[in-house]
């Protein structure tokens, strides 16, 4: 299949005449920043933001408010709802500017030093700087940094951001003009908010590898967040997104932009956004995740039809994807899974605990609707295989006579550089195993994917490196999550 037409069919440009899961890939972050005019109970306004991006990250969280140029932060490892209670809320205080972070770790171990926001004293005044991405030079600007005498406090390449952007804030007259500087010098995906004493930035790297947008509520404090659902949880009213290798600032003198990095390069969007990390209320680039999915399941059913009483989804990415297959096949759509909504997807196994116990906690079949029938079972991607066969033997165990999988993306091959932990071909079992010898081991009737890309194929503006092998960036020489530690 060519990759543009999955990539039309995803995003509904081909008409249609017929409309905690145990995660395998783990997300990147979220960033959330918040600029008001007067005043405001901002450290409040950024907690239920970062509520609504908690599903990109759950290792840490962190909140950075500045009041009249002093900043006061809190950061921890945890969820959003265990770092923050509401005595730490009033104790970070009103301001009107403010940055937040959601973090899983792409670059660095998941210690409390690796926290963000991130905050940077210096001659030129402070600074507070959020990241979701990943830099593939981090390594070499980081041993530059090094060796002119930088000290570095953690192992992230959030700090090396922080420190480029620093080092030519010493020789500029703005603080847009060093970070647009420093735009030069990062090579990879970073969406960024960074807060000065007196400014809001919003950044997206010259690719738009990961989404960023802005709005603004009614009381005229303007939103920026790496998903539109964040806008909504805050009553703010999407404006738009920011624009790959746009540079925007929030200050007294109003919203201003540069674009001195945009269109140089091709838009490079990550496709997984749309299958799996985003919210399915977000829009992103215009797009609803919600009915991207929906669309790639309705594409799926018509590449791989299947004779069943029932479609079900993995919850929760894969739901979406199996109401689609279900509208466009005409098998019924059911509830056959159930997720146990208050275990989080930091949830840590007793030792002894066995993994079809811990998905026994997590996941759940329902008896009812599957005893007795054939069921489609569908989910968004298949990265390393280890999940997916003790969900079928739950399915089977509750009296499913076949279970037949149905994936709504191409076979994950290529590790990811750019902000997903898949950063070697080793654990990915689409490497090492055919699709029929993966269904055997995950113990299924069939298995069928939408089918891989093939060579020469335009990208149509998203990247897809980790299903064909094209990268649009140099490739790290060292692409290992603890790279930076020492």
């Amino acid at each position: 299949m060519h990759t543009a037409k999955f990539l039309n069919a995803l995003l509904g440009k081909i008409s249609n005449k017929k409309e905690v899961k145990m995660s395998e890939i783990h997300e990147e972050c979220g960033v959330f920043g918040a600029y008001s005019p007067k005043t405001a109970n901002l450290s409040a306004t950024t907690y239920l933001g970062l509520f609504a991006l908690q599903h990109r990250g759950q290792e840490s969280c962190g909140i950075v408010v500045n009041e009249k140029g002093n900043f006061k932060e809190h950061k921890d490892n945890g969820i959003v709802h265990d770092v923050f209670s509401p005595s730490i809320l009033e104790n970070l205080g009103n301001g009107n500017m403010a940055v937040g972070h959601v973090r899983y770790g792409t670059t660095g171990g998941s210690g409390r030093q690796n926290c963000q926001p991130i905050t940077i004293n210096h001659i030129k005044g402070r600074m507070a700087l959020a990241h979701n991405g990943n830099l593939v030079n981090s390594l070499a600007l980081r041993k530059e940094l090094e060796l002119s005498g930088s000290i570095f406090h953690t192992s992230t390449d959030t700090e090396v951001i922080s420190y480029v952007i620093t080092k030519e804030r010493l020789n500029s007259s703005t603080i847009e003009q060093s970070v647009s500087i420093s735009m030069d010098k990062l090579k990879g995906a970073y969406s960024l908010v960074l807060m000065t004493q007196t400014k809001l930035l919003a950044v997206r790297d010259p690719n738009g590898f990961r989404p960023l947008c802005f709005g603004i509520t009614k009381e005229g404090v303007y939103i920026v967040a790496s998903e539109s659902c964040a806008l909504d949880a805050v009553g703010a009213e999407f404006i738009r997104d920011i624009k790959p290798g746009e540079i925007v600032t929030f200050s007294e003198s109003g919203v201003s932009s540069i674009l001195d990095h945009v269109d140089k390069v091709r838009r490079q969007l990550c496709i997984f956004e749309y299958i799996y990390f985003a919210r399915p209320d977000s829009v992103i680039e215009g797009h609803s995740v919600h009915g991207a999915r929906v669309r790639a399941g309705e594409f799926l059913a018509k590449q791989h039809p299947i004779e069943a009483d029932i479609v079900i989804g993995v919850p929760d990415s894969g739901i979406d994807a199996a109401i689609g297959y279900s509208r466009a096949s005409g098998i019924p759509y059911g509830i056959g899974i159930i997720k146990n909504k208050y275990i989080g997807r930091t949830f840590i196994a007793p030792k002894q605990t066995t993994r079809d116990t811990m998905v026994k906690i997590k996941l759940n079949a329902v008896s009812r609707a599957v005893k007795g029938k054939k069921i489609v079972m569908v989910d968004d991607s298949i990265v390393r295989g280890t999940t997916s066969a003790p969900v079928v033997k739950l399915l089977r165990e509750a009296g499913a006579t076949e279970v037949h999988l149905r994936i709504s993306s191409p076979p994950f091959k290529h590790p990811c550089f750019y902000g997903t932990d898949i950063d070697s071909q080793k654990n990915l079992i689409a490497c090492r195993h055919s699709v029929k010898e993966i269904g055997d081991i995950i113990g299924v009737d069939s298995l069928d994917s939408v089918t891989s890309l093939p060579d020469g194929m335009p990208n149509e503006g998203f990247c897809t490196g980790c299903f064909d092998g094209k990268y649009c960036t140099q490739i790290p020489e060292n692409a290992d999550k603890t790279r930076l530690e020492r």
